[in-house]
């Protein structure tokens, strides 16, 4: 099994930004937890800050994997495209967030990827990622 996990817009700061938040350990610990856990997946991860980027690597991942986790940040509120990109695709998404979206700014409450994702998965720290990988063991 081959899981892509594409994290957007500042989610490279994890275990620096905001730690009340989004906690004390940095993805790439984490990442190395998740390998450790689930060894028979392969799971293959990018970030970027630049919106075009994360629709070139969904386009990419696309049409090969057997699911994507996406944590697209604030561009979940912001990107027409990243909704559209993921609507062009064959391979099943599951949206995460670290935080619970709804318990923040308004502006946050808005998704333009939930309606083309497998599903939806938010408010239970980095947790999020590993529900939306069982997801994909079914």
């Amino acid at each position: 099994m081959k899981i892509g996990i594409i994290n957007g817009p500042n989610l490279n700061l994890l275990g620096k930004r905001e730690p009340e938040v989004y906690g004390k350990e940095t993805f790439e610990e984490f990442f190395n937890d998740l390998q450790v856990k689930f060894p028979a997946i392969e799971f293959i991860y990018f970030q970027s800050n630049i919106e075009g980027e994360l629709i070139d690597k969904i386009q990419e991942f696309g049409f090969s994997f057997d699911g994507i986790i996406l944590n697209a940040g604030a561009y979940t509120h912001t990107s027409i495209g990243i909704g559209d990109a993921i609507k062009a695709i064959i391979t099943p998404v599951v949206e995460v967030h670290i935080s619970n979206t709804f318990s923040r700014e308004s502006f946050r409450h808005q998704s333009y990827i939930s309606g083309n994702a497998k599903g939806v998965i938010l408010g239970f720290g980095l947790k999020s990622y590993e529900l939306a990988i069982v997801s994909f063991l079914k």
